[in-house]
């Protein structure tokens, strides 16, 4: 790229003559230019030369150039137009006076949290309007917002980023740190982005301009890169009203992270609750340049002379330059003359001699004499002889605390309409008018703003929703949710809020700032006792529906029974009239008559042992046939019959 000075005074596409330059980077020129169609200064974005044989990148560069040509908001800077030249690729944009935030932050400029919360609302505006036309910008940072010279904000190099990012060009070693301080986590990792790319960069612009450091940055740029990612904002007490909204914005997962539209409705409130913001310490562009187009170029501050003559007051006019006020001379101002008088805006000065005359000075003494009397009585009727104080600070004060500092100074207190403020309590001085140590007579007024404390928001309706879910909806309305004891509710799913509560007012639509809502979840229906009315002279299916006549199921098991005939039921599991929950499951336990025993196979045992086999299958040995010591061959039932348990058997033996 040839020396920036070599281009001034060219004429690009035929219209566009460079006039100086307003600044340069690692790809581009750019210049304060006319438009000598138009006749109106533009600023000209002179890209590479290099770029010029990226045909990839000249094809990406005109259809994002159209794609922002076509953006029409207040807070997105315009695009006029764009071609090609020898020097490279250009793009012709609005040409703003008031500079960028880079230029303020590198004065040392630190915003309050009404200019932050107000800067910040107009910039989420602007990317939610582009963002809503598939737009997203790439590359926010505080070079990237411009300023007009009415402090209102723009955002600069829309499509150029991703143009940039698609061409062969490579940028110089080290070209990349600006943009990687403010990069989010998942451009940092090379995934996909979009618009909530650009929020998390705002939010980092918006943490530096508050603090004045950049979180994450490390000592390389992959450092700094690697050192965003997964991790949440840090804290900062410079942040203040602002931390919650910032660490939102800045969440390290694009799927927790607010959008454009979310963070300027946030900011915004945040705006409206703070005190108005202060303007910006804007350093506007003088540029000599621009005198071919305003037909004049304007003296310098330096060289411009104002004179105020108030009511009542007299101006002393110096000399004429070679002339000396001698002893009878005096400087006479009367409108209209014109004889050998020097005339300045209606007021003409005279260097008449007057004679001597003792009668004259006779007069002259009267008068003054006079003038003397009347000037006292003025001032005796004006308070000239009244004591003055200078005006105590009574902000932050309470208002019983700020009428006491003023009545100590025998100042009036007027205590204005009050205003909403997330920072300061409400009966505490928001604001005062005079500011603290301008001086003031006695009697003057002190002028306060008391604070309303937080202002009231909506409360979103919270109907369907599970305490989790109502957190996060109030959290985006700017108020806090606290899950209580959840309690049983027949007609309420478990796990969604019964009800949600601001002291005593149930349901609210409307609470203050920041204030939090009770959420009261329910444990579903409430529990069920297991019937009392199934009895043993039941069946499985009887006592079925009894349970589903309480939405209660059942399970049925088998067990023997000696007193309780085959299929009745012998119990439930839990017990009768005990709570469970509703819809649970009771399991019935069905009788299956007397146990039985199946006749064991003792034959070949000693008539001794074939007894302790017997009896611990719980049968009785009714008596032995044969030898009493012998062998067993057999028994009565025989071995492998079923029988009832407790049944008689005989033992044969030999």
């Amino acid at each position: 790229m040839p020396l920036i000075s070599d281009s001034i005074g060219r004429v690009l596409g035929k219209r566009y003559r460079l006039l100086s330059a307003l600044g340069t980077g690692a790809s581009a020129h750019v210049f304060l230019a006319e438009d000598v169609s138009l006749q109106r200064h533009v600023a000209v974005k002179v890209l590479q030369p290099a770029l010029a044989s990226d045909e990839a990148f000249l094809k990406r560069f005109g259809a994002e150039a159209r794609s922002v040509a076509s953006l029409n908001h207040p807070h997105v800077l315009r695009v006029f137009d764009w071609g090609e030249d020898t020097d490279g690729p250009y793009l012709v944009l609005e040409y703003l006076g008031g500079g960028s935030l880079r230029d303020l932050l590198d004065r040392g400029v630190r915003l309050s949290h009404s200019q932050a919360a107000h800067l910040g609302t107009e910039v989420a505006q602007g990317l939610a309007y582009a963002h809503a036309r598939g737009l997203v910008h790439r590359d926010i940072k505080p070079a990237n917002l411009l300023f007009d010279e009415e402090g209102r904000v723009r955002v600069a190099d829309f499509g150029v980023a991703r143009a940039l990012a698609e061409a062969a060009y490579t940028e110089p070693a080290g070209a990349m740190v600006g943009t990687a301080r403010y990069i989010s986590p998942e451009s940092a990792e090379g995934k996909p982005v979009d618009g909530r790319a650009d929020v998390y960069s705002l939010a980092l612009v918006l943490y530096e301009a508050l603090s004045g450091t950049v979180p994450f940055v490390a000592d390389t740029t992959m450092g700094t890169l690697a050192a965003r990612v997964g991790a949440p904002l840090p804290p900062h007490e410079a942040l203040g009203p602002l931390d919650d909204v910032l660490a939102r914005a800045a969440a390290p997962e694009a799927s927790a992270r607010l959008d454009a539209a979310g963070f300027a409705a946030r900011l915004g409130a945040l705006a409206s609750a703070l005190p108005s913001p202060e303007p910006l310490p804007l350093a506007l562009s003088t540029h000599e340049a621009l005198a071919p187009v305003n037909g004049f170029r304007a003296p310098p501050v330096s060289e411009l002379t104002q004179v105020a003559l108030l009511p009542g007051k007299v101006a002393k006019a110096p000399a004429p330059v070679g002339t000396r006020a001698g002893p009878g001379e005096i400087f006479d101002a009367e409108p209209g003359s014109s004889d050998g008088r020097a005339t300045g805006g209606g007021l003409e000065i005279s260097t008449r001699r007057r004679s001597h005359r003792p009668l004259g000075w006779v007069i002259a003494s009267i008068v003054v004499v006079l003038a003397l009397v009347a000037g006292a009585l003025v001032a005796l009727r004006e308070g000239a002889f009244t004591p003055s104080h200078p005006v105590p600070t009574v902000s932050g004060l309470s208002l019983a605390q700020a009428r006491a500092a003023a009545d100590k100074d025998h100042f009036t207190l007027h205590v204005g309409k009050g205003a909403s403020s997330i920072t300061v309590a409400a009966g505490i001085v928001l604001s005062q008018s005079p500011k603290p140590g301008k001086v003031l007579k006695q009697g003057s007024t002190l002028s306060v703003v008391p604070s309303l404390g937080p202002p009231s928001v909506a409360v979103p309706s919270l109907a369907a929703m599970t305490c989790a879910q109502a957190i996060t909806a109030l959290q985006n309305a700017h108020l806090k949710g606290a899950c209580v004891t959840a309690q049983y509710d027949d007609a309420v799913q478990n796990g969604v809020l019964i009800s949600w509560s601001l002291g005593s007012t149930q349901d609210p639509t409307a609470a203050p700032y920041g204030s939090t809502i009770d959420l009261v979840p329910s444990r579903g229906h409430s529990p069920v006792a297991v019937p009392t009315s199934i009895s043993q002279s039941d069946t499985y299916n009887d006592a079925l529906v009894l349970l589903q006549a309480v939405n209660l199921s059942g399970t049925e098991a088998y067990a023997s029974n000696a007193t309780v005939p085959d299929g009745d039921v012998i119990s439930l599991e839990p017990a009768s009239g005990t709570l469970v929950p509703y819809g649970s499951t009771v399991t019935v336990t069905v009788s299956t008559g007397p146990p039985t025993t199946v006749v064991p196979d003792v034959q070949g045992d000693l008539v001794s042992q074939a007894t302790v086999t017997l009896q611990n299958d719980g049968l009785v040995v009714a008596g032995v046939q044969g030898n009493p010591n012998g062998t067993v061959v057999g028994t009565t039932p025989a071995e492998g019959e079923t029988v009832d348990t407790g049944s008689s058997v005989t033992i044969l033996s030999q």
